[in-house]
C-alpha cells in the first residue's frame, strides 16, 4: 500500500528556514515522481516542485524558485523540501504526493500524505 508521511512543519520566523520530510512506504521511490503542494486558507492549491523518478529532476514554481530545493534520498525513501528565505506568505498546509509507479511530474497525482503545517510568523 502506497503510504506518503509528510513530517517537518512548524512555526519559523520571516526569514528562517525549514526542511519538510515525505516519508514513502509501501513502494520504492526510485521509479516514483513526487510533488510538493501547499494550501493556504482561503487559497487554491499551489504546486510547489517535483522531483522526477531516477535520475532525479526537480522542477519549480517560480514562486519558489531560488528559496527551496527538492532532493530524494533512495536509500532512506524519503524527499525533502528545504525552505530557506521563508515569508508570511508561505504560511500553509505543505503535502507530498505522487502519481504512482512510473508516473511523471506532468501525471496526475493518486496518492497524498496527511499534510504538516508551515507558519512563517514573527
Amino acid at each position: 500500500q502506497v503510504q506518503l508521511v509528510e513530517s517537518g512543519g512548524g512555526l519559523v520566523q520571516p526569514g528562517g528556514s525549514l526542511r519538510l520530510s515525505c516519508a514513502a512506504s509501501g513502494f520504492t521511490l526510485d521509479y516514483y515522481a513526487i510533488r510538493w503542494f501547499r494550501q493556504a486558507p482561503g487559497k487554491e492549491r499551489e504546486g510547489l516542485s517535483c522531483i522526477s523518478s531516477t535520475p532525479g529532476t526537480a522542477s519549480y514554481a517560480d514562486s519558489v524558485k531560488g528559496r527551496f530545493t527538492i532532493s530524494r534520498d533512495n536509500a532512506n525513501n524519503t524527499v525533502y523540501l528545504q525552505m530557506n528565505s521563508l515569508e508570511p506568505e508561505d504560511t500553509a498546509v505543505y503535502y507530498c504526493a505522487t502519481p504512482g509507479f512510473g508516473g511523471s511530474c506532468t501525471s496526475r497525482d493518486r496518492y497524498w500524505g496527511q499534510g504538516t503545517q508551515v507558519t512563517v510568523s514573527s
